[in-house]
């Protein structure tokens, strides 16, 4: 039997990661993926922020012009 040595094992753990990652990203998904289809018909834009969370930003907020209050005599 041959030894792939540290290679071998290096392209092992590579892939397990790799796949482990895509594991995560794919459950990310599925968690909020009700939340985000919700969003985007809104026109809300939503950014991932990390695993199983998000970022909801409707952009109608951006028109919002701040008001100086009277002053009160």
């Amino acid at each position: 039997m041959h030894s792939q040595g540290t290679k071998g094992l290096s392209r092992r753990k590579s892939r397990m990661l790799t796949r482990f990652q895509g594991l995560l990203a794919w459950a990310d998904r599925e968690i909020c993926m009700e939340f985000d289809e919700f969003a985007h018909r809104r026109g809300w834009s939503v950014t991932r922020t990390g695993f199983g969370s998000r970022r909801y930003r409707d952009p109608r907020f951006d028109r919002i012009v701040p008001r100086v209050p009277e002053e009160v005599s």
